[in-house]
C-alpha cells in the first residue's frame, strides 16, 4: 500500500525531499556564518540593553527606503574594503540586517573573519522588522 502509494505520488515525494534539503541547507549556512539571529521584536531590547549596531548591508536606494533607525549603511559589495569603518564597535553587538535577511549571513561571514565576535542577523530582515510594525527611518 504504502509502496502503491510512492509510485503514483513520486512528484510529492521528491518535492518533499528537495524542500527539507533546502531548509538543511539553509541551517547549516546560517551556522556557518557565525552569526546568531535575533528576531525584530528582540532587536530592541539588543540594542537598549546591550548598546548593539545595526549594520544594514543593502544598496543605497534601498537603504534610504527605511532602515532600522540609526543603521549604519554598508552595502554588500563594499563591506569588506570598508569594514575598518565598523572597528570602534567591535566590542559590541553587530546586528546585521538586509531586505529580506537572505543576504545577511554573508556578510556576517566577513564580520567574523575581521574578528567581530558578537554578531548577529535579523531573522527575516527589514520586511520582517515592517511586519512587526516597528519604527522606520527614511
Amino acid at each position: 500500500m504504502e509502496v502503491e502509494f510512492l509510485q503514483q505520488n513520486w512528484l510529492l515525494f521528491v518535492a518533499l525531499v528537495a524542500i527539507v534539503l533546502l531548509i538543511t541547507l539553509d541551517s547549516i549556512r546560517r551556522r556557518s556564518s557565525g552569526a546568531a539571529t535575533v528576531s525584530a521584536v528582540e532587536l530592541p531590547a539588543l540594542i537598549n540593553h546591550e548598546s548593539a549596531v545595526v549594520v544594514d548591508i543593502s544598496e543605497p536606494n534601498d537603504f534610504k527606503r527605511g532602515h532600522v533607525p540609526n543603521a549604519i549603511n554598508l552595502p554588500l559589495g563594499r563591506l569588506q574594503e570598508e569594514v575598518k569603518k565598523l572597528n570602534k564597535y567591535k566590542g559590541k553587538p553587530i546586528v546585521v540586517t538586509c531586505r529580506a535577511g537572505n543576504k545577511s549571513g554573508q556578510a556576517a561571514a566577513i564580520l567574523a573573519r575581521n574578528e567581530f565576535d558578537k554578531i548577529y542577523t535579523l531573522h527575516g530582515g527589514i520586511a520582517a522588522w515592517e511586519k512587526e510594525n516597528m519604527p522606520l527611518e527614511k
